[in-house]
């Protein structure tokens, strides 16, 4: 099947940022890479932030799936390695694609790519908490890692290839799960505060309580867990 005319766009569109980065993404730069006039730009994608919105998610479709398809092993901290290392092993291979989706955050209009990013960590950090290993809120754990991993990602970009230690990220992602989670065992740190994290991870599946049971319990427990 040929490709059709966003198809077409799309690709120009990721061929010049990553050329030239995101001012090399012109609508007159990608209409004449892409043999389109202008107008069609705007009829496909609404503005420039539409397209650039869908070179995003082009450019980090793999990455998604990679991340999609992590195996998940009996140990879901060893599984939030992974991802952390997937995340940025990405980010330092595809600068431009990276640093359009995080480079320049908008609050409350992040790009559809960043959010089905975040909803992936999120559930990494919810079986973390259901295993009783996490001794901050899932909110508090998931925000820590996801700037903690940008940062460091950003970081790396921005450093000559040269100058970029390998151990760098192995070390921030060890120092980030060292303070959001717990060892396993009984003897683990987290104490009532695991647990209680633990319990509300469960709740959403829980059938012996009603919504308002759930609704009042989860109170508690987010109040248990944030009022330290």
């Amino acid at each position: 099947m040929p490709p059709t005319t966003r198809d077409r766009i799309i690709a120009a569109a990721d061929a010049l940022l990553r050329e030239g980065g995101r001012d090399a993404v012109s609508t007159r730069a990608v209409s004449a890479a892409a043999g389109v006039q202008a107008p069609a730009i705007y009829r496909i994608f609404g503005d420039k932030q539409g397209l650039l919105d869908a070179v995003a998610d082009h450019g980090f479709a793999t990455y998604l799936a990679g991340k999609t398809a992590l195996p998940q092993s009996g140990d879901p901290v060893d599984d939030l390695r992974a991802g952390w290392d997937l995340h940025v092993g990405f980010g330092v291979a595809n600068p431009a694609c990276y640093a359009l989706i995080y480079g320049e955050p908008r609050p409350g209009a992040d790009p559809p790519a960043a959010v089905a990013a975040a909803e992936i960590l999120a559930g990494q950090v919810r079986r973390i908490a259901e295993a009783g290993r996490l001794r901050v809120s899932e909110e508090r754990a998931a925000h820590l890692i996801h700037a903690a991993g940008c940062g460091l990602t950003l970081t790396l970009i921005a450093l000559p290839p040269q100058r970029r230690d390998p151990e760098l990220s192995v070390l921030a992602r060890e120092a980030v799960i060292a303070a959001v989670t717990t060892e396993p065992g009984p003897d683990r740190a987290g104490g009532p505060v695991a647990g209680a994290i633990a319990l509300r991870a469960a709740l959403p599946g829980a059938t012996v309580l009603s919504p308002g049971e759930k609704a009042l319990m989860t109170e508690w427990l987010d109040r248990f867990t944030t009022e330290r």
